[in-house]
C-alpha cells in the first residue's frame, strides 16, 4: 500500500478510532472481576447494548458465574465466529499501578488500565472494525458475523465447553477469530493457530493437628519436606517432567508446524530484557526456544506455602503445607490422564498421603492446521495491514478454552490482535500501544472484507 493510500485509509478510519477510544474507556471503568463476582451482569448488559447498536441480535445465557452472550448480524455466503470475554483479572496489588486501574489512562503512546488489552481492547477494536465495514458497504455487513462473549475466562471458563457442545450447530462458521493476539517489538503481527491446555492443582501434606516444637523433627516428618520431595521428583534441572508416561500422548508437530517455527524471528532476547529474566532453561534461543515453548508441555510451581515466614526465626515444625502447581499441555495430552499419572507417581515415591486437589477448570490443548485457508488468509491480511511479514506460531504457550471450538464445531481458529510483548496482562500497568489498537481496527476491517469475498 502506498503512503498516500495508507494515510487515506487511516483518515477514513479516524471517526471509528475516536469512538472506539470512548467505548474502551467506558468498558475499562466497569470492574468486571470474575474471580470476585464484581460487575459481571452490568458489563454483560453494556456489551449487549454496544452490539445491539450495530444491528446484532443478542441472546444471553446463564453461565455458572456470568452471562454468556451470543450475537449475530450480517448476511453472505461466509460466516465468521468471533470469541471474546468481558471479565478481567483482579487489579491487586493496587499500589504497583502508576494510574487508577479502572481508568483508561494515556501515557507515552500507550493506554493503561485493567482489561485494556485482555480482553476489552480486543473486543472494542473488532466492534470498531464492524462499524467501519458496515459504513463501507452502505450500512450492511457483507458476511455473517457470530459473536460468543463470555464473562468467566479469567477463572477457567467453567461453563464454556459444555455450552459450545450444546450449541455447536448454532455456532457453525467458516472459522473462528480468537480473543487475543500480539505485535512483536519489531512491529510484526503474530498469528497464533492454537493454545496449550492446562490443569491447575494443589498438593497438600499434613503431619499433625497443630504446629509442633521443631525439636520433634527428630521423630516427626515435616510436611514441607514431603512437598519438597514431591516437587523435586516431578521435574529435572533441564525442565523435563519426570512423571512416567507424561509424554506418551504428545502429538508430534507436522512438517507445516515445524516450517512455521523455523520462520519465527527470534524475540527471546527482547522478552528476557522486558521482564528481567535471568536466563532460559538450557540457554535456548531461536528455533530451539520456540520449539520448546510451542510443542513441549511443562510443569510450573506457582506457590509454596506453610510454616513461619515473618521476621526472625521461629523454631516450629509446621502441621501442614501446600503447593500450587500447573501443567501446560500440548495435543493430544488429556488433563484427566495427567491427573492419573501424577497420583501414580506420588504413590510410587512413597508419598501416598499427599492429597491432590483440583483447582478451577481444566482446559484441553488445541491446535489448528496452519495450512488451512482461513489461517493463511489471516496471515496475508495481517502482513498487508502492518507492512511487515506476519509471524505464524502454531500455538501460543498460553492456555484458553479453544479446544471445544476445534473439537465440537470443527473450526479452524486463529488468534490475531493488539497485544504487545510488554502488555503486562494480569499484572499492574496492563497496557496497549495506541498505534497497535488502531492497526487492530484496520486489520479487522480488511480481514472481514477479505473473508466476505472468498
Amino acid at each position: 500500500m502506498s503512503a498516500q493510500g495508507y494515510a487515506l485509509t487511516m483518515q477514513n478510519l479516524k471517526p471509528f478510532i475516536d469512538q472506539a477510544r470512548l467505548d474502551l474507556a467506558e468498558l475499562v471503568a466497569l470492574e468486571s472481576v470474575s474471580a470476585q463476582g464484581r460487575m459481571l451482569a452490568e458489563t454483560a448488559n453494556r456489551v449487549s447494548e454496544m452490539l445491539q447498536a450495530e444491528g446484532f441480535t443478542v441472546q444471553a445465557y446463564l453461565g455458572d458465574v456470568a452471562p454468556i452472550l451470543v450475537a449475530e448480524a450480517g448476511e453472505g455466503p461466509r460466516t465468521l465466529l468471533i470469541y471474546n470475554h468481558y471479565d478481567v483479572q483482579p487489579e491487586s496489588p493496587i499500589e504497583l499501578w502508576d494510574s487508577p486501574p479502572f481508568e483508561a489512562t494515556e501515557r507515552d503512546g500507550r493506554l493503561y488500565g485493567r482489561g485494556i488489552s485482555d480482553d476489552k481492547g480486543e473486543f472494542i477494536s473488532r466492534l470498531a472494525a464492524v462499524r467501519a465495514l458496515k459504513a463501507q458497504n452502505g450500512g450492511k455487513l457483507p458476511l455473517k458475523v457470530k459473536w460468543l462473549i463470555e464473562g468467566e475466562e479469567e477463572i477457567g471458563s467453567p461453563s464454556l465447553a459444555r455450552f459450545v457442545h450444546e450449541h455447536a450447530s448454532e455456532l457453525q462458521a467458516d472459522g473462528c477469530w480468537w480473543e487475543f493476539g500480539s505485535i512483536d517489538p519489531e512491529g510484526r503481527p503474530i498469528i497464533y493457530a492454537g493454545l496449550k491446555g492446562i490443569i491447575c492443582l494443589e498438593l497438600r501434606a499434613k503431619v499433625s493437628d497443630s504446629d509442633l516444637h521443631s525439636s520433634l523433627g527428630a521423630v516427626v516428618d515435616n510436611p514441607l519436606y514431603k512437598l519438597s520431595r514431591a516437587i523435586a521428583s516431578m521435574r529435572d534441572a533441564s525442565g523435563k517432567v519426570t512423571i512416567d508416561g507424561f509424554y506418551d500422548d504428545v502429538r508430534a508437530p507436522s512438517e507445516a508446524d515445524l516450517e512455521a517455527v523455523r520462520n519465527i524471528p527470534d524475540e527471546s532476547a527482547a522478552t528476557r530484557q522486558a521482564y528481567g529474566i535471568k536466563g532460559y532453561l538450557g540457554g535456548v534461543s531461536g528455533e530451539a526456544y520456540y520449539r520448546r515453548l510451542i510443542f513441549e508441555p511443562c510443569l510450573n510451581v506457582n506457590g509454596f506455602h506453610g510454616g513461619y515466614g515473618d521476621a526472625g526465626s521461629k523454631t516450629v515444625l509446621p502441621a501442614e503445607g501446600f503447593v500450587k502447581i500447573d501443567f501446560r499441555l500440548v495435543p493430544d495430552q488429556s488433563p484427566e490422564r495427567i491427573l492419573e499419572l501424577l497420583r501414580a507417581h506420588l504413590d510410587g515415591q512413597g508419598l501416598e498421603d499427599i492429597e491432590i486437589i483440583e483447582l478451577e477448570s481444566h482446559e484441553h490443548p488445541a491446535r489448528s492446521d496452519v495450512a488451512d485457508p482461513f489461517v493463511q488468509t489471516a496471515l496475508q491480511v495481517a502482513s498487508e495491514v502492518h507492512g511487515k511479514p506476519a509471524v505464524l506460531q502454531p500455538s501460543s504457550a498460553g492456555s484458553g478454552p479453544m479446544h471445544p471450538f476445534i473439537e465440537a464445531i470443527g473450526l479452524p481458529v486463529i488468534a490475531a490482535g493488539i497485544g504487545n510483548h510488554a502488555s503486562r496482562v494480569h499484572a499492574p500497568n496492563e497496557n496497549i500501544v495506541i498505534a497497535h489498537f488502531e492497526k487492530g481496527i484496520e486489520f479487522g476491517l480488511r480481514f472481514m472484507e477479505r473473508l466476505s469475498k472468498l
